[in-house]
């Protein structure tokens, strides 16, 4: 196999991960809407927590990313 080829099946493979942040961010913010649909008075309280989540799982999106770059364009 060809080093380009490999290169460029792993930083395939390092994407990967995005699919799977896409699915925790749409799991994070449909049950905060589902929750503060039942309970409207403790949205507000809730809402830090869904951004702290949401952040900690863009940043697995963010890590992703820097490997597949890594892989193309630095080894």
């Amino acid at each position: 196999m060809d080093a380009s080829a490999a290169k460029l099946i792993g930083a395939g493979l390092a994407t990967i991960a995005l699919a799977g942040v896409g699915v925790g961010i749409g799991n994070i913010f449909g049950s905060f809407v589902s929750g503060a649909l039942r309970n409207p008075e403790a949205a507000p309280r809730v809402f830090g927590n869904v951004l702290l989540g949401f952040a900690l799982t863009e940043a697995v999106a963010l890590f992703a990313l820097v490997i597949a770059f890594m892989i193309l364009f630095v080894f």
